[in-house]
């Protein structure tokens, strides 16, 4: 599968192709600015459901695309 296909598959549904989003922080397949994309599509994906796990989602959403910002500035 060419890389952007696999890109927008991800997008479409990132919880079925990550565990948990420091796993797409941590895939060396893609560059920072497709890794934020992707942590971004996970963000709306959670936020469309309702439920008491959403805060702590968003939290570690939130957490793994810092991180990812951090090594963009190389700010450790």
């Amino acid at each position: 599968m060419p890389k952007r296909r696999l890109i927008e598959d991800i997008v479409q549904h990132p919880t079925r192709f990550y565990r948990a989003p420091f796993d797409v922080v941590r895939d060396r397949r893609f560059s920072d600015e497709e890794r934020l994309q992707i942590l971004g599509a996970w963000e709306r994906e959670v936020r469309e459901h309702d439920g008491e796990a959403i805060a702590a989602d968003l939290a570690r959403i939130d957490e793994a695309r810092s991180e990812v910002q951090r090594r963009q500035t190389g700010v450790h």
